[in-house]
């Protein structure tokens, strides 16, 4: 494909500017790991809401996301729950408070912070920072996969006779700028060019909508989708019929397995509140919330990535959906079985955008990748070297080492994820495999650290590495990870529990110190008994109705800022009325209920427990 010249400049006006930002504040970036990984705990909830919103805006979700739409239709705002998207919504109600009080950098410390520095303890930090290694070069490997084949695409200079290596060395172009950018600049640089980045997709994704809502009638549209595709609604089956129109896509849904899709649904449902309750895994979503300047601004940041992230995500995603359904259908036709949803995005940009808006939306989209890729690649050196290098090698050395040796990590995680993207077959394959699998081997242990005083350290060392046993092999097989999830869940929980009763409790000052810092709600009656002999005023939270209520609030209104931007390309207007008077409900609920009632730290926290001995907020 050709572009325009104006489009070929704004591109290379995009890359030029992310990395003088990227150098620019590297001074401020490398004084030292704590403005490394975390910016110093400086940087505004707002910053770090758009960022956080833009490194989850990647190019290969975004393919998959408009499969979905393409396929299952509006059912399909329900299956991102096997991330589960609302994890949000958990962080943003209670969650993000919990752990921004722990004060520490990285997951792997958090869970020092949790059980202390016994045998167990110290298994429980390893395996957590093997977690998050594995987690890294998986996403990072995902990222890489849908990258080279879109840039190929559309950036003008063939590198070789042979379009696979013409893809891979598109790919190895676009990360190298990446990775530079991001070993340069560290959190500083990741957060500044996300914000950069998520401005220019977010003008790109109204403009598709808007070409898409021009360019698409509603008869037209009606004339290619199956019955029951744009209803939010389903029955026991999914009932989505293609034949005649596109029979690959019924074979999909067969191979996806969400034909019995209230059987798929309640499991999903489960499996998602399951673990957002476990909190976020050791990866950039910690980060920008250990990077937060208060508990109070680490939930404030949660509930912006919702809002500034999906109503625009959705237009796009709408957008070049209904594209390819009205004038890209024979196309797909013609491949037969061997359909291939990801040509989607790239065919609709080809064919509908205009020259100067394609190079602003080809930008938007390689910062959608770029985004994703650089989040994940500051997680890697953060475990490396805090968790390791620095507590277990060379724990005195000089501020600015730490920060030299994250280069070299980080570097290294980039080659070994893009090595391993070379034999990941389609994002379906590894999206599939990360939040059914992975994240399901991560869910038993993650849920219990918070709630149960009993479970300990090698409670959860036995928990975690059963899941990981269990998880890693089936990559390598045709099982599908949903359904493998509750066995991995069950044999996890037992190894859990069991791995606790059979070892003595954690220490009891450790435990009185978690809890009193964080003061998290669950089963902490003993470790609560204990405190009250130095504490007599101390209160229990008694909040977890209040955040039971708040989280099914959250995610109904969620959903609404999901459903809207589709109702409103697709042209159904009372459906996007409701969709948003459902959004304006639940908003004034949750302003109420949640907003006013955050506080940074319990109000009987003694003052030695809070930072620089700062008072309690309102």
């Amino acid at each position: 494909m050709q572009l325009a010249p104006i489009d070929i400049l704004i591109i290379l006006a995009y890359f030029v500017a992310t990395l003088v930002i990227g150098f620019w504040i590297s001074r401020r970036a490398s004084k030292n790991i704590q403005s490394y990984f975390l910016g110093g705990n400086k940087l505004p909830w707002y910053y770090l809401g758009i960022s956080n919103a833009s490194g989850m805006f990647d190019i290969s979700g975004t393919m998959w996301l408009v499969y979905l739409l393409f396929v299952y239709g509006l059912t399909s705002i329900y299956i991102p729950w096997l991330w589960p998207v609302f994890n949000q919504i958990f962080l943003m109600v209670f969650l993000s408070i919990w752990l921004r009080r722990s004060g520490v950098m990285t997951g792997a410390e958090w869970i020092t912070f949790r059980f202390g520095d016994s045998v167990g303890a110290r298994l429980s930090h390893l395996i957590v920072v093997i977690f998050a290694l594995v987690s890294v070069i998986s996403f990072l490997a995902y990222g890489f996969i849908g990258i080279g084949k879109f840039a190929s695409v559309f950036l003008p200079w063939q590198l070789h006779a042979d379009p696979y290596w013409n893809d891979i060395f598109y790919g190895f172009i676009i990360t190298a700028v990446t990775t530079v950018y991001v070993v340069k600049g560290g959190m500083f640089s990741v957060v500044f060019t996300e914000v950069l980045q998520f401005f220019i997709m977010t003008v790109a994704c109204v403009a598709v909508g808007i070409i898409a809502m021009n360019a698409v009638s509603s008869e037209a549209l009606g004339a290619v989708i199956p019955d029951g595709w744009t209803s939010v609604f389903f029955g026991w089956e999914l009932d989505l019929d293609w034949s005649g129109t596109l029979e690959a896509a019924n074979a999909r849904i067969l191979d996806d397995g969400y034909s019995l899709f209230t059987v798929f649904f309640m499991l999903m449902l489960l499996k998602g509140i399951l673990q957002s309750m476990a909190g976020p895994a050791p990866n950039y979503d910690m980060q920008r919330i250990l990077s937060a300047r208060t508990p109070r601004e680490a939930a404030k940041m949660s509930w912006l990535v919702n809002v500034v992230l999906i109503f625009p995500r959705y237009m796009l995603i709408a957008g070049l959906t209904i594209l390819a359904l009205v004038y890209f259908l024979p196309q797909l036709q013609a491949m037969g079985p061997d359909v291939d949803f990801e040509q989607i995005l790239p065919f609709a940009l080809r064919e509908f955008v205009p020259a100067g808006l394609l190079g602003l939306l080809i930008a938007g989209l390689l910062a959608a990748f770029m985004s994703t890729f650089a989040a994940t690649t500051n997680a890697a050196p953060a475990y490396v070297v805090n968790d390791i290098y620095k507590r277990y090698i060379n724990p005195n050395a000089d501020p600015k080492r730490y920060v030299r040796v994250s280069y070299v990590v980080s570097l290294l995680f980039v080659v070994l994820g893009v090595g391993i993207g070379f034999f990941i077959p389609n994002l379906n394959t590894i999206i599939q495999w990360i939040v059914s699998a992975f994240f399901g081997a991560y869910t038993a242990s993650n849920v219990l650290k918070w709630y149960w005083w009993r479970f300990n350290g090698i409670g959860y060392f036995a928990g975690m590495t059963v899941g990981l046993v269990i998880a890693l092999p089936l990559a390598m097989t045709d099982i599908m990870p949903l359904r493998a999830f509750p066995f991995l869940l069950l044999a996890s929980a037992a190894a859990c529990v069991l791995g606790s009763l059979l070892t003595p409790p954690d220490d009891m000052a450790v435990l009185k110190k978690f809890y009193l810092k964080v003061r998290p709600w669950g089963f902490w009656g003993p470790v609560y008994r204990e405190l009250l002999k130095d504490y007599p005023e101390l209160k229990r939270n008694e909040d977890f109705g209040r955040d039971a209520v708040n989280v099914v609030v959250g995610i109904i209104w969620q959903t609404g800022l999901v459903a809207a931007p589709i109702f409103m390309v697709i042209k159904h207007w009372p459906e996007f009325v409701m969709a948003m008077v459902v959004v304006a409900i639940t908003s004034v609920f949750l302003y109420f209920n949640w907003y006013l009632k955050l506080r940074d730290y319990p109000e009987d926290l003694p003052a030695e427990y809070l930072p620089e001995n700062r008072e309690v907020q309102p």
